[in-house]
């Protein structure tokens, strides 16, 4: 193999594959980018063995072949390289071994055979539809958040994408939540996804997704299986396993009948709950909200530091009520409210609470309260 490739293209490319290989591997070809030079092309794939990314970029080819280097190390060293600067890598007769030259600089990395790197291609995938970039951004950023944690329960690991009918209208839905709080977002189904299974997207697949995606316009083509979900666009390949197990019956935790409606200044109310959980305790993080007419009241009480408290002025017309949230959770919340307005939909002090866009309707969040 030889080839000359411009650094910043090869960087870039080099970048988004090498964040799917994990820093520490039981298994050395893991930690390799594999190498494909073809057609005037250069192929990079990495894997975990859940996630595949397969990146083209154009380069000059001198002689094709194939081989495997550690990826963390390749990008460090393209990184280092001068802006601008043209790179020849060049495997010769000796197999274990490729050498990447730029100027006066030359390396030479240790490889493993190219046949050895695993193949996790999808397979045969069932559904097949096109989603416009900006549309899968906006599901992933607004869902993201309320992603669980929690190994123990693995189906809340990841975004729940399905389809559902609304009024007789076929819509795309994404929903996360880790028991604590709910996103949910939906947009009109895209064409060819009828009938597609209900399907859990893990977390490190959104993050990875999201990253790739994030300068994209245009369409992002999807295909999906039971089991794997596989996006393509522009010289990018992402290939996924999907989280094998059954995302709990979400709907049940949305209210129906509350019917208590507070309007509030998104913006004003984020940064009043920032201020007064300064005092609050790491575990606890718990701000009460007095509702009571036009007044809003949040409050902090933390026994081993202090207090704090600060009024806000809220649309609010029912009768008085006292409730708690985790103060991480709201401001979670309403960073995602692309409108000024915040509207909150309460019942009680002990039930969920749901908050909505004033602008999206499209957007849905739920969060459970706290006892304060």
């Amino acid at each position: 193999m030889r080839v000359t490739i411009e650094r910043s293209e090869f960087l870039k490319s080099l970048n988004h594959v090498q964040s799917v290989v994990e820093r520490r591997n039981t298994i050395p070809i893991l930690s390799n980018v594999l190498v494909q030079a073809e057609d005037q092309t250069v192929k990079l794939t990495a894997t975990d063995l859940d996630i595949e990314v397969v990146e083209t970029v154009a380069s000059d080819v001198g002689r094709s072949g194939g081989t495997t280097v550690p990826a963390h190390m390749l990008y460090d060293i393209v990184r280092k390289l001068p802006d601008g600067a043209q790179l020849e890598i060049e495997q010769g007769p000796d197999e274990q071994r490729l050498s990447v030259k730029c100027g006066r600089a030359q390396f030479s990395l240790q490889s493993l055979p190219a046949e050895d790197f695993p193949d996790i291609s999808a397979g045969e995938l069932d559904h097949k539809f096109a989603v416009p970039a900006g549309d899968l951004r906006r599901l992933i950023e607004k869902t993201r958040f309320a992603i669980s944690t929690e190994e123990t329960r693995y189906y809340l690991n990841g975004i729940y994408l399905h389809q559902v009918d609304v009024d007789g209208t076929p819509l795309l839905r994404a929903v996360a939540t880790d028991g604590h709080r709910l996103a949910q977002v939906q947009l009109p189904l895209p064409s060819g996804a009828e009938g597609m299974p209900g399907i859990i997207v893990p977390r490190k697949t959104v993050m990875e997704l999201h990253k790739l995606i994030e300068d994209q316009d245009g369409d992002i083509d999807v295909s999906l299986s039971t089991a794997k979900i596989c996006f393509s666009f522009t010289n990018v390949v992402l290939t996924s396993k999907l989280i094998d197990g059954t995302f709990p019956d979400y709907e049940r935790v949305i209210p129906k009948d509350n019917d208590k409606t507070m309007e509030v200044d998104a913006k004003l109310f984020a940064q009043a709950v920032d201020r007064v959980s300064t005092i609050s305790s790491e575990k606890g993080r718990a701000v009460k909200l007095n509702l009571s007419g036009e007044k809003l009241t949040l409050s902090v009480n933390n026994p081993d530091s202090g207090s704090a408290e600060e009024e806000l002025t809220a649309d609010y017309a029912a009768e008085p009520l006292d409730i708690g949230f985790n103060a991480r959770y709201l401001m979670d919340i309403t960073a995602q409210l692309d409108s000024d307005s915040a509207s909150f939909l309460l019942s009680d002090s002990s039930s969920p609470t749901i908050v909505r866009d004033k602008d999206d309707e499209t957007a849905l969040y739920v969060l459970m309260p706290l006892r304060v």
